[in-house]
């Protein structure tokens, strides 16, 4: 890669006009419907959630049209939401006709060492992959004495913290690979905070499920024990398809064969698989075309948030890693991840340029060579992929995961429930944990 001017784009960005801060009050009510409208009104909800996410999405569409004169933001946000629908929709597609079979021990040991190898995986299939290959094998496992927990801490493990030590793991981790941070910088980098997370959250899922386990009836427990499947895998062929989509991450040009690819490989996923596989794994397009729905309105009213981030964060005094971790990462919670990561980089290599004299060299080499800004880099980069476990809108397959969930008639906690039952009691001790090792000083 040249030895250019790092993060060019993101500079140019972060130098526009910010969006008034009203703008932003879509974005807020949009989130309060997703957390709010399942507990008041379920019925209402599940028929009129694309009508409120598509109305809400016009507002912040029409003020950057007529009033801010910036079709091209909006036609950018378009092609970030398409690929996004594009990598998640094939992933889902062609995780569909790959079946695992299992012995159902959902024992808690068994169940720790196979959100272990979820964790691992996710580095090399990302974490939307790995979510989509292994959550149904996961709820047949468990599927005696299946709760809440099993899907949260898959959510915590698999879907998020695990990809944190390859760019391939997660969209935040792989922005910062094209934007110029050398593969295998992250991985050198973060496994220390990563193996911390991983262990904790391992550990603590390990004590819930022990818990469970002693609370389920001897026969129940029996059941467990009685070896009803052999492991095995059908639908091989579309790990060639799952090679198709991960081989596309990498293309960028020409515009849209990334996404052609990626589609083209669903569609051959879909015909080819048997029959019996699909209704094996109790596939249908429901969990999609929710995802597909909802994640237009969040995208098109983020977009008002981020750039007011984008223009304002660079005037912060000083700011430390504590703060670049703690702030990427609580945005990231509630907006998707991947832009807030590109919001906070910009901050802070905009912050860098703006306090050095004109001419000083910051390119890639230079600033990679300080320490202070390989701090500020990996604070971000962790913030980004931990903190994107924090609501279900915080990573894309996170609400994936809880759509096929709530369609194999698995109880998930609501959007509210999942942050008070589980994210501030499990996740965030770990969260201050990495804090406190890694990012309090600096």
């Amino acid at each position: 890669m040249p030895d250019t001017l790092l993060f060019q784009p993101l500079l140019a960005a972060a130098t526009g006009t910010a969006p008034h801060p009203a703008m932003m009050l879509p974005f807020a009510i949009l989130l309060a419907a997703i957390a709010l409208m399942p507990l008041l009104h379920k019925h209402w909800w599940e028929h009129h959630y694309p009508k409120v996410a598509l109305a809400l999405a016009l507002v912040p569409v029409g003020y950057y049209l007529f009033v801010l004169n910036q079709a091209g933001r909006l036609l950018h946000v378009g092609h970030e939401y398409l690929s996004f629908l594009a990598l998640v929709g094939s992933l889902f597609v062609v995780s569909g006709g790959i079946h695992l079979s299992v012995k159902g021990e959902a024992t808690p040991l068994a169940n720790t060492v196979f959100l272990l190898i979820g964790g691992v995986l996710a580095n090399l299939l990302g974490t939307t992959g790995a979510s989509m290959l292994f959550i149904r094998p996961w709820l047949r496992m468990n599927k005696y004495r299946v709760t809440a927990h099993h899907v949260v801490f898959f959510i915590f493990i698999v879907s998020n913290v695990g990809g944190c030590l390859t760019p391939i793991g997660d969209p935040p981790l792989f922005l910062g690979y094209l934007n110029g941070v050398p593969f295998w910088w992250v991985t050198q980098h973060a496994w220390p905070a990563w193996l911390t997370a991983m262990g904790a959250l391992l550990a603590m899922f390990f004590i819930v499920d022990t818990r469970n386990y002693l609370r389920a009836p001897k026969p129940v427990r029996a059941a467990l024990a009685e070896p009803k499947d052999q492991w095995g895998c059908e639908g091989l062929l579309n790990l060639l398809f799952l090679g198709v989509i991960l081989g596309a991450v990498f293309i960028h040009q020409p515009l849209f064969l990334r996404e052609a690819l990626m589609v083209g490989a669903a569609a051959a996923s879909y015909f080819t698989t048997k029959r019996r596989v699909h209704e094996a794994n109790d596939f249908n397009f429901g969990p999609i075309k929710e995802v597909a729905i909802l994640f237009i309105g969040i995208f098109a009213t983020m977009v008002p948030a981020l750039d007011w981030l984008m223009v304002n964060a660079g005037r912060l005094q000083n700011p430390s890693p504590a703060f670049f971790y703690w702030g990427t990462g609580l945005l990231s919670g509630v907006l998707d991840n991947a832009p807030t990561y590109l919001g906070f980089l910009s901050a802070a290599v905009g912050k860098i340029s703006a306090d050095q004299p004109a001419g000083t060299d910051v390119s890639l080499a230079a600033l990679l060579a300080d320490p202070a800004f390989n701090q500020t880099l990996l604070a971000i980069s962790v913030g980004a992929v931990f903190f994107g476990a924090n609501t279900y809108i915080g990573n894309g397959p996170n609400f994936m995961v809880k759509a096929i969930a709530d369609h194999q008639k698995v109880h998930t906690p609501s959007f509210l429930g999942y942050i008070l039952r589980f994210t501030l009691p499990c996740l965030l001790p770990v969260l201050i944990l990495v804090w406190w090792l890694f990012f309090r000083t600096g």
